[in-house]
């Protein structure tokens, strides 16, 4: 097993006032040399929005983009037609493809929105861009990881074009979970620590800590308070 630890306080961080955004791999005008992707993982970023604030349309192209909403509610408008507002408990996706312009505003105007905003590298390049969003079930993540994404879309959770699996926990303190991966032989497992503190293979995470593994077949986890976790398996050739 390899390991990979990046620490909250490690992120890069863009105050822009309306937006304030931390970002675990390069992005914008934050670039580490050695912190560009995990595997196909290219962007996690944990995104801010002030009241009535929000992303102008712009272009994005064979790219998978998930929106994972933490508080608050965002609005989505794109080319294709799609207006939409996704909140805590939704999870969206959008395939870019050939080409797709979209909008991302805060909703609210008396609170911020907080979202995970991921990309990953497809598989397939040049598919018609698509754009597909659901409401989780929290009690099945309840002390066990409920899978929210995966490459099947006749699979439980939302899908994209690539060899990917996401999964999220919500964990009381002193849960103990075993998660094994989909494919071991290519992929690797990056955890994004949401909210309290957990130990995976005895490695002790805190709230917006990542942590990349790989050369695993499974894992253990352990809750140490009360946490939420997203386990992100991607594969770890471009």
């Amino acid at each position: 097993m390899k390991t990979i630890l990046h620490t909250a306080e490690s992120r890069g961080h863009a105050n822009h006032g309306w937006l304030n955004s931390y970002h675990t791999f390069s992005f914008g005008g934050y670039h580490h040399p050695e912190r560009t992707n995990f595997g196909v993982l290219r962007v996690l970023n944990d995104d801010q929005v002030a009241p009535g604030m929000g992303f102008g349309t712009h272009p994005h192209r064979n790219m998978e983009i998930i929106s994972i909403p933490l508080e608050g509610d965002l609005e989505h408008k794109d080319n294709t037609g799609t207006n939409a507002i996704i909140r805590n408990g939704d999870i969206q996706v959008m395939s870019a493809g050939t080409g797709i312009e979209h909008s991302e505003y805060n909703a609210n105007s008396d609170k911020e929105v907080k979202f995970l905003q991921i990309w990953i590298i497809p598989n397939k390049k040049g598919v018609p861009p698509r754009y597909q969003q659901i409401s989780l079930k929290e009690e099945d993540r309840k002390n066990k990881l409920q899978q929210v994404l995966s490459p099947n879309p006749d699979d439980a959770g939302v899908w994209i074009h690539q060899n990917v699996w996401f999964h999220l926990g919500t964990l009381d303190k002193g849960t103990a979970v075993k998660h094994t991966l989909k494919d071991p032989e290519n992929n690797g497992l990056y955890a994004f620590i949401i909210s309290g503190e957990i130990d995976i293979e005895g490695q002790k995470l805190s709230a917006r800590d990542g942590l990349g593994l790989t050369e695993i077949s499974e894992i253990n986890l352990k809750a140490k308070s009360d946490t939420e976790i997203l386990l992100l398996e991607v594969p770890m050739t471009l």
